[in-house]
């Protein structure tokens, strides 16, 4: 082998190695890469080298990835594909949740998460402007999904609520008698929020999109307010397209009320803290979220 072959065998070599470090950096979802400045080279180096970008993802591919999102803000954000190590299973999400999780409880644990991406990124604009952070809490989700709910009844005026929806029928009105009919509050002897309710549910669920990298915790009002980051904003724009996520802005039960990106949940009665009437921009009461 001559000498000029062994230099390129050599640097390929280290492309490909650097190429799954980024990877490693982008499998860490609380790091960005303001934080470290290895991540931060390596996501430039990403941004500007169109062959190393496609190196990244040829080795993504090899290891059951698909790269979603590359940014200075984000870094590098992969996600499991289908069949891969990588891949969030129904167990694994349990186990990082908590609680029993029977059928029920997956079933409301999945209108949890729906609802917190809803409410976070209520505007297609929401999702494509680098600027936004949106804030979300505990009770805002559950006053969001239980108003969800209160419309979805009206739609089923008339139908018998006392037996599971037809398999046909759209993705939230099977969920939603479920969430109605389980309890908000409740806590246990020592005081602990009750898991098997409504705000405990969203409680576990926005506790595993903490750890996913994609809200971080700002304050214990409304039950855990948290804002959300560059990684999670990535990872909704490519939940927007689900059905479900539609049909649940569909409903029309999110208003935005300024340009701040400040974000209400308009329900027939306050459930957190009453807006001032020159702040509520419709006839109904609104609840800071």
């Amino acid at each position: 082998m001559t000498q000029e072959r062994r230099v390129d065998h050599e640097a390929a070599r280290e492309a490909a190695r650097e190429a799954a470090r980024l990877l490693s950096f982008g499998l860490r979802p609380r790091l960005v890469p303001a934080r470290d400045v290895d991540y931060r080279d390596l996501v430039r180096r990403y941004l500007r080298d169109s062959e190393f970008a496609a190196l990244t993802r040829a080795v993504a591919d090899g290891l059951g990835l698909v790269v979603l999102d590359v940014s200075e803000r984000a870094g590098i954000v992969p996600a499991g594909a289908e069949d891969s190590a990588f891949a969030m299973r129904l167990g694994d999400y349990a186990r990082r949740a908590g609680g029993e999780h029977r059928a029920a409880d997956r079933l409301l644990h999945a209108l949890a998460q729906l609802a917190v991406a809803a409410l976070a990124y209520p505007r297609p604009a929401d999702l494509t402007d680098a600027s936004y952070v949106g804030r979300v809490s505990v009770h805002g989700v559950d006053a969001f999904v239980r108003e969800t709910c209160r419309l979805l009844a009206e739609r089923a005026a008339g139908e018998d609520l006392t037996v599971d929806p037809p398999l046909d029928a759209p993705q939230l009105e099977a969920a939603w008698r479920l969430y109605a009919r389980r309890a908000s509050t409740g806590t246990t002897r020592d005081a602990r929020r009750l898991s098997g309710s409504t705000t405990g549910i969203v409680a576990r669920a926005m506790n595993v999109l903490v750890d996913a990298g994609c809200l971080v915790l700002v304050g214990d009002d409304a039950g855990g307010t948290f804002r959300t980051t560059p990684r999670y904003q990535v990872q909704v724009r490519e939940l927007a397209a689900d059905a479900a996520f539609e049909e649940l802005l569909a409903l029309g039960v999110v208003t935005v009320t300024d340009g701040a990106g400040t974000v209400r949940v308009v329900v027939d009665e306050p459930v957190l803290l009453d807006a001032p009437a020159a702040q509520v921009p419709s006839a109904r009461v609104a609840a800071d979220v």
